[in-house]
């Protein structure tokens, strides 16, 4: 879900595209809190939309700290 829904604006490989890059790099200084606060209530500013509707707060939180993480990064999903 992160690589294909997110990554339709964050990049496949999530390192940018018409939204900001989501690598642990970038979000190092950013709480996973924060990130999770971003997916559940969007940012309309950026265009980004919310997620909560679609995702359980523990979704949401996995989803957070998987990007701090790097845990969606490098996954090779066609040998799965």
């Amino acid at each position: 879900m992160v690589r294909h829904d997110c990554g339709s604006c964050h990049g496949i490989e999530l390192k940018g595209g018409l939204g900001p890059a989501l690598t642990p790099d970038v979000l190092k200084y950013t709480p996973a809190e924060a990130v999770a606060q971003w997916i559940a209530n969007g940012r309309a500013e950026r265009g980004m939309p919310a997620w909560s509707a679609l995702l359980t707060p523990v979704e949401i939180r996995y989803i957070a700290q998987g990007l701090k993480k790097g845990t969606f990064l490098n996954v090779d999903f066609a040998a799965q």
